[in-house]
């Protein structure tokens, strides 16, 4: 196949093995022109791209590379260094660029990364600005917009060293002023990632006593035994520190997981009905309705149609959650992974305001988080991956549908089936909730089987 006509980007901006295409020097390199050629505003004079990325030993190339790109259409290249995902998103708004690069591959490990784009708005591209992209790049030569400037018209690149101190600003602007986290005591998991520098100053500066662990990036270390896929160190430092809550954050900081007093896990699905709630009662939920995914649990559905809250499911990854409500005037929505959008206030998941909003319920209702979290009860959810050599549609899989309708019907209105291709890897996830787990892990071990024997 040639790569020329191959998609670059997934279900969240371009993603892989750093060094192995497509995440590549030369398509960095080709990302950055194509959006020198496409966000540059003919109206404004000091045109700009922001570049932020995390703590991956590969970004130093990728950096250096989209500078490269950008530079040679003629907008400068402003480099911000180790930053969360939303800060990228945030400081593209505020400081009007054209647009904003963020380099990272999120919670995959330290050897992937990838590359995620905001355009001058703060938000992620949607899919058809990500096919023009691709079409620039395949193009580039004779496409009618790629004129390289030359003398005085290249770019320059710039590294503003206040940035972490812009956001820090800005998050703490968010959490109520009458209120401080003082007698707070808070264990922080920073990953080793995106979030190790700013993460404890916005806590820190709040009054909370902050515990920290997984701020010790070396490159190589991203992920690894930490952060918001393995919560086991948070957990053990709650309890071992008698921490009122402990947080973790993934590797570029756009999504959290919790853990209570208690040493309970309380995922992104329980915060957004606490957060739902707590927004409804203030009047300040649009529309009574929050946003999540198809893979936010039946109990969270449950437990919102109880409060008068309606839930709006999307196709899986938080853009979408974001179209949706970007479409029709939502402002709350989020991911069972943690993945938090609170739209009055920034245009994409962010892990540190996220876990402010958190906060600011338990101080307004004066209650420990373990009680607050028991606002709904998780139905059974079973979550498999079955590897495959080389993607391929889901309709090519002979019989699947059939095996999966069959056991709708036996589940009907007490449980469902989600199957999907993964947007990052060659995986088939397999996802089957209801009221007896030892049935729906039987139905999602025979789809399994199913799918490794005809693929």
């Amino acid at each position: 196949m040639d790569k020329k006509k191959t998609h670059l980007f997934g279900t969240d901006g371009i993603r892989g093995r750093a060094n192995v295409y497509p995440m590549t020097v030369d398509i960095a390199l080709k990302v950055g022109q194509a959006v020198g050629c496409l966000f540059r505003r003919e109206d404004v004079r000091h045109r700009k791209v922001l570049i932020g990325k995390d703590t991956r030993i590969s970004g130093y190339m990728f950096e250096t590379a989209l500078v490269s790109g950008i530079c040679s259409m003629g907008l400068d290249a402003i480099l911000v260094g180790p930053m969360p995902t939303p800060a990228i998103a945030f400081l593209t708004l505020s400081m009007r660029a054209d647009a904003g690069v963020m380099i990272s591959a999120s919670h995959n490990p330290f050897d992937d990364n990838g590359i995620k784009i905001f355009s001058n708005d703060g938000f992620k591209l949607p899919d058809d600005v990500e096919r023009e992209i691709e079409e620039v790049i395949s193009l580039f030569e004779t496409h009618s917009r790629c004129q390289r400037p030359t003398g005085v018209d290249v770019g320059k690149a710039f590294r503003i060293e206040d940035a972490p101190g812009r956001y820090i600003v800005f998050l703490k602007n968010t959490f109520p002023r009458d209120l401080t986290l003082d007698g707070i005591k808070i264990v922080i998991d920073c990953a080793n990632g995106a979030t190790y520098r700013v993460a404890p100053q916005v806590f820190e500066e709040l009054g909370a006593r902050v515990i920290k662990i997984g701020v010790s990036p070396n490159g190589t270390n991203i992920n690894e035994g930490c952060g918001a896929l393995c919560l086991g160190p948070l957990r053990n430092a709650v309890k071992e520190y008698d921490a009122d809550l402990g947080i973790a954050f993934d590797g570029d900081g756009d999504r959290l997981m919790v853990i209570d007093e208690k040493g309970h896990v309380v995922d992104g699905d329980r915060i957004m009905a606490i957060c739902a709630r707590h927004l409804k009662n203030k009047g300040l939920l649009s529309k009574d309705t929050v946003v999540a995914t198809v893979m936010s649990n039946m109990g969270l559905e449950r437990a919102l149609s109880s409060m008068d809250i309606r839930l709006l499911r999307t196709k899986v990854g938080d853009r979408y959650v974001v179209e949706e409500m970007r479409k029709n005037g939502y402002n709350f929505g989020g991911e069972q992974s943690g993945h938090l959008i609170f739209m009055d206030h920034i245009t994409t998941g962010d892990g540190i305001l996220a876990s402010l909003q958190l906060l600011n319920v338990m101080l307004y209702e004066q209650r420990p988080l373990s009680e607050l979290a028991d606002i709904m009860e998780t139905m059974p959810q079973v979550l498999q991956n079955v590897r495959i050599k080389q993607k391929r549609p889901l309709n090519e899989i002979d019989g699947l549908f059939e095996l999966i309708r069959g056991f709708e019907e036996e589940l009907r209105d007490k449980g469902r089936i989600l199957i999907r291709p993964s947007g990052t890897e060659p995986v088939i996830r397999v996802m089957v909730e209801g009221d007896d787990h030892e049935y729906i892990t039987q139905i999602a071990q025979i789809i399994c089987e199913h799918i490794e024997k005809t693929c």
